[in-house]
């Protein structure tokens, strides 16, 4: 919403994602973590709340339609944008307990944005 360029008009993205967790000594299986534990942990937040789901900015004014038609949606206080999503995805491991240090998502094989804190 609000954006001068192309990507004012409605689009999509399939991204990737490299998430970073870190840890001060490694478990006594020698790792960090396990990777499918992140892996699980980001798939069903994917699943719940991103995938096939439209994101839009908490203002925007399609919201009325969408809801009168009974359309899935996110409404977010920020704009949906891959920054955004790198943060509320960082949001979500640290709060299922992963001592996470940075979310990257990719949205081409050139353009990416990461999210960390500190």
């Amino acid at each position: 919403m609000n954006h001068p360029g192309k990507c004012r008009n409605l689009h999509g993205h399939s991204v990737k994602a490299s998430i970073s967790i870190e840890q001060e000594q490694l478990n006594d299986q020698g790792m960090v973590c396990d990777f499918s534990d992140i892996r699980d942990c980001v798939d069903a937040y994917i699943d719940q709340h991103l995938d096939h789901n439209f994101l839009l900015h908490k203002d925007d004014p399609i919201i009325p339609m969408l809801t009168a038609n009974q359309e899935r949606f996110l409404a977010l206080d920020e704009h949906p944008t891959a920054e955004v999503l790198s943060k509320m995805i960082y949001q979500h491991l640290k709060q299922s307990g992963f001592n996470v240090a940075q979310v990257v998502l990719w949205e081409t094989s050139s353009a990416h944005a990461c999210y960390r804190e500190n």
